[in-house]
């Protein structure tokens, strides 16, 4: 099922999402993205990408905001929604990498809010974004 957010929910973390978004470290590409998660609990956890000159170490905006979430104590599968910004044509989407650890950390149900740098808003839900997701033979509630 999922979760329901208000309008002022989705709004809060579309401007946390922005403001973060300026603090990413992109040297090379030069695209930042920002991203906030809210727990269940009601704590954001932000998240912007950071760039390394090797490339494998960079790390998407999504994937911090996740890490750091679970590395300040919330368990997987707490939290409420993501919203994510990037300065693209459309409301920008999480990359495949994104896509899986989010099936895995919040299942497929959890909200995804997607914007870009003129407003445009889009939504949908980590389920929708991966199709197919790999889970663990265990985990049968992600399928």
């Amino acid at each position: 099922m999922m979760s329901k957010l208000t309008q002022q929910e989705k709004d809060f973390l579309l401007k946390e999402a922005k403001e973060v978004r300026e603090r990413a470290y992109v040297p090379y590409s030069h695209f930042k993205v920002g991203a906030a998660l809210l727990a269940e609990d009601g704590t954001l956890h932000l998240g912007c990408n950071v760039e390394n000159g090797t490339l494998s170490p960079t790390n998407c905006a999504e994937r911090t905001a996740l890490y750091r979430a679970i590395a300040d104590g919330h368990a997987p599968r707490s939290f409420k929604a993501i919203a994510v910004t990037g300065n693209t044509d459309e409301p920008i989407t999480p990359c495949g990498t994104c896509r899986q650890v989010l099936m895995e950390l919040c299942g497929p149900h959890m909200p995804v809010i997607m914007t870009n740098s003129k407003g445009e808003v889009a939504e949908s839900t980590v389920g929708a974004l991966l199709p197919g997701a790999f889970v663990l033979p265990e985990d049968e509630e992600a399928r």
